[in-house]
């Protein structure tokens, strides 16, 4: 692989997840990356790759084939069987006709064999990024003195940023996103766990509670309320 070349930084910083066991070639990414203008974050093995992709907001994968715990292309068919239409480029040494058609039909969006320049990295990963591109939506939410910056993952209520888990993190922009609404059980399950049914389980009942006792606890006015019979509702000022 080559140094990356001068290439203008992006207008709108893109989020990357890069899935990469091999620590050198890892480092080299995420410093390239981030030196043009991106985030990127890394995980170093495929499990901990799925769970990242699942849970974070990201507008391109980059995802190595051969990857301890689970396989680059068993992460791209988990996500692609959990309705998770992120694009993919898979960077790989298995660069043969045949590897490159299995990856795409696994559920990549690109397919570029090792060696490779980080020019065409880059450029392939910008092609990605347009076809991920849907109408514009905000970046920051905001409900009272709660804000939730969905690029840097910061929450800060009032004076203090808030440490949230990833699963915490999308419970709460999913509600911010509906700020004022009722949103059901039904809805969280389908748009935060990526479950289509009720398993009768109070996982989201536990994460309400983690998430009530660090965003409202120590604060003046509660802003998470549990609307009894309905769902739950972040707002500011309800009574």
């Amino acid at each position: 692989m080559s140094a990356p070349a001068a290439i203008p930084t992006p207008v709108t910083q893109m989020r990357l997840l890069i899935i990469e066991d091999d620590r050198e070639s890892a480092d080299y990414l995420v410093k390239a990356f981030r030196e043009v203008g991106y985030v990127a974050d890394l995980a170093s093995d495929g499990e901990e790759g799925l769970s990242m992709a699942e849970s974070g907001d990201y507008d391109v994968l980059v995802v190595d084939r051969m990857l301890p715990k689970r396989d680059g292309l068993s992460v791209i068919g988990s996500l692609r069987e959990k309705g998770i239409r992120t694009p993919v480029l898979i960077l790989s040494a298995l660069g043969q006709v045949d590897d490159r058609i299995k990856g795409l039909r696994a559920g990549g969006d690109d397919y570029l064999p090792k060696p490779y320049s980080f020019a065409e990295l880059q450029a392939r990963v910008e092609v990605l990024s347009r076809r991920n591109v849907g109408p514009a939506e905000e970046t920051t939410y905001r409900v009272g003195d709660l804000e939730l910056d969905r690029l840097s993952h910061r929450v800060v209520r009032g004076k203090d940023e808030l440490t949230l888990q990833p699963r915490e993190f999308r419970l709460l922009e999913y509600l911010m996103k509906h700020a004022g609404q009722v949103v059901t059980r039904t809805m969280l399950l389908e748009n935060v766990w990526d479950y289509h049914f009720d398993p009768q389980t109070n996982v989201i009942d536990v994460h309400i509670s983690r998430l009530r006792s660090k965003i409202d606890k120590g604060f003046d006015r509660p802003l998470l309320h549990t609307i009894r019979g309905a769902g739950y509702m972040i707002r500011d000022g309800l009574r």
